[in-house]
């Protein structure tokens, strides 16, 4: 072989270039093991964008489970009109059903776990108001005044109807009813005009049965709802018509 075809062949062939030989790629890359640094750094990146992911779609998860509410919990406010019933421990003597026109207003707390059963914690404030004036065994009675108040625990029976946006229920529960009465006894019929009136105070608790029924409309999360309840009581029973806003988590 020529000279020439030597030449001609070693030229022909690429010649593979040494780092040593390149300063411009050493300049760019000085360790050749940076790169597997590089993929390592790039796969930690990568885990732990993951986990982030990961981590937040539980987090969704967990939110999405208490959103769902499977005890259908709710809390709600609610006022209107009342009755203290009270008659000034069951001397009925003009006093009975006198108590009436009161502001009541309650506080709920409820679950609701199936769609015809539920249970709700209450607790109510009948207001408070004066009596009517009258006689008892030849005294006079005045200046009464009664506030009764209750916490209630009640359960909830709930109709099937097929409107999804409407409930009608009745409930049943027991109250721990605080009886809070005053009042004052005159001078007897023909007495003497010197008698001094002596004052009265009733206030105790009782455990008492407690009923109502109510109508709702649903919207969304919201329910608003009008219902009457009464508490029975050997005072005289305390009831209220009111009507209330819940608001289910």
């Amino acid at each position: 072989m020529t000279n020439r075809r030597k030449v001609l062949i070693r030229q022909s062939i690429p010649r593979v270039r040494r780092l040593a030989d390149c300063p411009e790629l050493l300049a760019l890359d000085p360790c050749p093991n940076s790169a597997v640094a590089i993929m390592e750094t790039l796969m930690n990146r990568i885990s732990g964008a993951l986990l982030a992911i990961i981590s937040v779609g539980a987090c969704g998860a967990s939110t999405q489970a208490l959103a769902d509410n499977p005890l259908g919990a709710y809390i709600g406010f609610g006022a209107g009109e009342s009755n203290a019933g009270n008659n000034n421990y069951s001397f009925d003597y003009g006093y009975d059903g006198g108590f009436h026109s009161n502001l009541a207003w309650k506080a709920i707390l409820g679950i609701r776990p199936l769609p015809i059963m539920g249970a709700e914690l209450e607790y109510i404030d009948f207001g408070s108001n004066g009596g009517s004036d009258g006689f008892y065994a030849s005294n006079y009675y005045y200046g009464a005044n009664s506030h009764p108040k209750a916490g209630v625990l009640y359960g909830l029976g709930y109709l099937p109807l097929p409107l999804p946006f409407l409930d009608v229920y009745g409930k049943l529960g027991v109250a721990r009813l605080q009886t809070d009465l005053t009042s004052f006894s005159g001078c007897p019929v023909g007495g003497a005009a010197s008698c001094t009136p002596v004052p009265y105070r009733l206030d105790q608790s009782d455990n008492r049965f407690a009923y109502g029924a109510g109508v709702q409309a649903k919207f969304q999360d919201f329910a608003f709802r009008a219902e009457y309840e009464r508490i029975d009581s050997p005072f005289g029973d305390p009831a209220a018509f009111t009507v209330s806003a819940t608001w289910t988590f």
